[in-house]
């Protein structure tokens, strides 16, 4: 397999808190880096000043708002750092991206539509992991370990929500199922399969 790619692809694992999004993100993009591709791990919510707002006003913030935050910061993540990786032949792998806005935002209430038209920018990734484990069990696990965005991690009924839509998603093709219950090398490899196909028939292409 060639180790170089003349365009970089997006690669997006997404998931409620505590489904492994960031154990997984990260852990596949050493395994890229280790066979020789140029591979970067990032994540969302980018800026630190959205974070920041989100947090300090997250009982405050409409739903709509929230999505319009979420998606400000979607633009600059994909302008500052998505585009010019991927200019670059780079494969980025993004923890979180719109989906998580159809998710979250969506389980508050907000049009799925609409969030899809504030959010008519973004690059399509090549691939789109959902990892999926029951809210429990996702709350018990983020005991190890924070979120960026503390208001989700109170309110189990709305991380249910969330799920549903993520698996909504899933039923209509937007994102690949894979089991998150199973162990982070298992789920890895998964995952690492999915793209050696993308990257066989991008340098076949």
């Amino acid at each position: 397999m060639c180790s170089s790619l003349s365009e970089g692809i997006l690669i997006v694992i997404e998931g409620i808190d505590g489904a492994g999004k960031t154990s997984v993100s990260k852990e596949v993009t050493r395994r890229l880096e280790d066979l020789g591709f140029k591979a970067i791990y990032t994540y969302e919510p980018y800026t630190q000043f959205i974070v920041n707002v989100v947090n300090e006003y997250w009982s405050e913030i409409d739903p709509v708002v929230q999505t319009l935050l979420m998606a400000a910061d979607r633009y600059y993540h994909i302008s500052k750092v998505i585009l010019p990786y991927m200019s670059s032949g780079y494969v980025v792998i993004s923890d979180r991206y719109y989906y998580s806005s159809l998710a979250y935002q969506g389980a508050q209430g907000v049009d799925l539509q609409w969030i899809l038209d504030v959010n008519k920018f973004v690059v399509k990734p090549k691939l789109a992991v959902y990892l999926d484990v029951d809210p429990e069990v996702g709350l018990k696990r983020k005991k190890l370990s924070t979120t960026r965005i503390k208001g989700v991690e109170a309110d189990i009924e709305l991380i249910k929500r969330a799920r549903k839509i993520y698996l909504d998603l899933v039923s209509r093709g937007e994102l690949l199922l894979i089991d998150g219950r199973l162990d982070l090398g298992k789920v890895v490899d998964e995952v690492m399969g999915h793209i050696f196909k993308l990257i066989r028939g991008s340098n076949q292409s």
